[in-house]
C-alpha cells in the first residue's frame, strides 16, 4: 500500500473529518519510511490500527439553566491508544467541539504523551458547550451532568482526563467533585486539580513553561537565547499566560496577545501585573482580549486581526488549531522571524508549515513543544499515587529535564544530511517508534 492509498482509505472510513485527516497526514507522511522499513510494523498492520481509536464514547449532556429551561449538549470521549499507559488527555468545552476535532487531538496526544517518556496513552474529550455568558451555577450543573456519564469510562488506571480550552480550575473542580461523589473514593483520576486537593505545583503554568523551555533548547542549537528578543504570542488563556511568564523570566519581550476579537500590540512589553491581568480577562468568560487597552491605554487593539503581521524575532502561537495560515507565515519570515514554536495543538496550517520548512527557520510542532502540560500531569499522577506533594522547584526541574529530553529525541530523529533539524519528523518518528513497538509486543488487540 502506498501513502496516498493509505490516506484515501482513512478519508473514506472517516468522511467529513477534515481536522482528523490533516493530523493523520501530517504524522504518517513523516513516519512512512520508518514504518515501511520495519517488517514487524508492516506485518502487524500497526498504522491502520493506530489511526482507529480503541474506543469512542458519545453521550448527551442535559442540564438546566438559571431560567429553568433544559438544555442539551453532546459529550464525547475518544480513548485512542493505551499501549504504553492509561488514556491521558484533556477535556475541551467549546462550541466548535465535534468528533473530528477530538479525534485529531486524541491522535496527536498519542505521540505527545509518548515523547514525555512517561507511561501515558492518548485520549481526548469534550462537549460543544459554550461557557460565555453562563453563571457559575449553570457551569456547575453542566459539569455535573457531563460527569454523570463520563465517570463510567474513566479511572486512575484506565483514563485520566485533564483540562483544556474552556476547562480551567473551576471546571476541573466541579468535574472532579462530582466524580468523587459518584465513585465514593478519592483517587488521582483527574489532573490539573486544586493545590489543596491533589494538584501539583506549576501545573497551571506547565504547558506554557514547557513551550518556552523547548524554544530555549532550539535557540541554543544556534547559539542564541531569549535575551533581548521580541516575541509574538497568540491567545490569552492558560498556555499563553504560562508562556508569557517564562519568556519574561528568560529576558524576552512579549509584545502581543490575542483573542477571537483581535490582537493586542503592547510595545512596552507584556510583563508584571499585565500578565496577571490575562487571568482576569480569561476568568471574565467574555472571551475577548480588547478590554486590555481599557486598562493599559498605551497598548493598541487590532480588531478582527491576528498578531503575525507584527515584526518579531520569535512567534509562539498558543490559541487554537489552524490559526496561522500561509500568508501569516510569509509575513513573519519577511519581518525577520527566525523561530516559531507551536504552543497550541496544530495551530499552523500544513501550507504554513511548508513555508517555514522552505525558509529553514527553527520550527517545532505542538506535539513536542507543548508536551509540558501533559508531562506535568503525569508528574501529578505520580505524586497522587505516592501520596506525596513535591516542591515547586522539584516539579519545575523535572519539567525542564523532560522538555530537554524531548528536544534531544527530536534532534536525534530529525537531523537532516545538511545538519538542519526537521523537528516535525523528529517528533513524529520518536513518538511513533515507542508506541508501535509496544503495540507489537502486546499482540493483535
Amino acid at each position: 500500500m502506498t501513502f496516498n492509498e493509505f490516506m484515501d482509505k482513512v478519508k473514506a472510513k472517516n468522511p467529513g473529518e477534515d481536522l482528523f485527516h490533516q493530523a493523520v497526514k501530517e504524522v504518517v507522511e513523516t513516519i512512512w519510511d520508518a514504518y515501511e522499513s520495519n517488517p514487524r510494523f508492516v506485518k502487524a498492520n500497526v498504522l491502520e490500527r493506530l489511526v482507529e481509536p480503541e474506543r469512542t464514547i458519545i453521550f448527551r449532556v442535559p442540564w438546566m439553566d438559571d431560567n429553568g429551561n433544559v438544555q442539551v449538549n453532546r459529550g464525547i470521549r475518544v480513548q485512542y491508544n493505551s499501549a504504553i499507559g492509561p488514556y491521558k488527555g484533556g477535556i475541551r468545552f467549546h462550541p466548535s467541539v465535534n468528533l473530528s476535532t477530538l479525534k485529531f487531538l486524541g491522535f496527536e496526544q498519542i505521540f505527545k504523551n509518548s515523547l514525555t517518556t512517561l507511561p501515558m496513552g492518548g485520549g481526548k474529550g469534550g462537549a460543544d458547550f459554550d461557557a460565555r455568558g453562563k453563571s457559575d451555577g449553570e457551569i456547575m450543573r453542566f459539569c455535573q451532568s457531563f460527569m454523570a456519564e463520563l465517570y463510567r469510562h474513566i479511572g486512575p488506571n484506565t483514563d485520566v482526563p485533564a483540562g483544556d480550552i474552556g476547562v480551567g480550575a473551576r471546571e476541573v473542580g466541579y468535574l472532579y467533585g462530582y466524580y468523587r461523589k459518584l465513585v465514593n473514593e478519592f483517587t488521582g483520576v483527574f489532573t490539573g486539580k486544586g493545590r489543596t486537593w491533589g494538584g501539583s505545583l506549576i501545573r497551571p503554568e506547565a504547558t506554557g513553561f514547557g513551550v518556552i523551555y523547548f524554544t530555549h533548547e532550539m535557540l541554543k542549537t544556534k547559539g542564541q537565547s531569549f535575551e533581548g528578543k521580541r516575541v509574538a504570542v497568540s491567545g490569552f488563556g492558560q498556555v499563553a499566560w504560562g508562556a508569557v511568564q517564562k519568556i519574561n523570566d528568560l529576558g524576552g519581550k512579549v509584545v502581543t496577545i490575542s483573542g477571537p476579537d483581535g490582537y493586542i500590540l503592547d510595545e512596552d512589553g507584556i510583563s508584571g501585573d499585565k500578565i496577571e491581568y490575562m487571568v482576569e480577562l480569561r476568568a471574565s468568560n467574555n472571551d475577548r482580549v480588547g478590554d486590555y487597552v481599557d486598562k493599559y491605554p498605551n497598548a493598541k487593539f487590532f480588531p478582527g486581526k491576528r498578531p503575525w503581521e507584527v515584526p518579531v524575532d520569535i512567534a509562539v502561537p498558543c490559541a487554537t488549531q489552524n490559526e496561522l495560515g500561509v500568508e501569516d507565515a510569509k509575513a513573519l519570515i519577511s519581518n525577520g522571524c527566525t523561530c516559531l514554536c507551536e504552543g497550541a495543538n496544530m495551530p499552523c496550517t500544513p501550507e504554513a508549515i511548508e513555508v517555514f520548512k522552505d525558509a529553514k527557520i527553527l520550527f517545532a510542532p505542538g506535539k513536542a513543544a507543548n508536551a509540558g502540560g501533559v508531562a506535568t500531569s503525569g508528574l501529578e499522577m505520580t505524586q497522587n499515587s505516592m501520596r506525596l506533594s513535591w516542591a515547586r522547584d522539584e516539579v519545575d526541574e523535572k519539567l525542564q529535564a523532560i522538555m530537554k529530553n524531548i528536544h534531544n529525541a527530536c534532534v536525534e530523529h530529525g537531523t537532516q544530511p545538511d545538519g538542519h533539524v526537521d523537528y516535525v519528523k523528529g517528533a513524529n518518528v520518536a513518538g511513533f517508534m515507542k508506541v508501535a513497538n509496544a503495540m507489537c509486543d502486546q499482540g493483535v488487540i
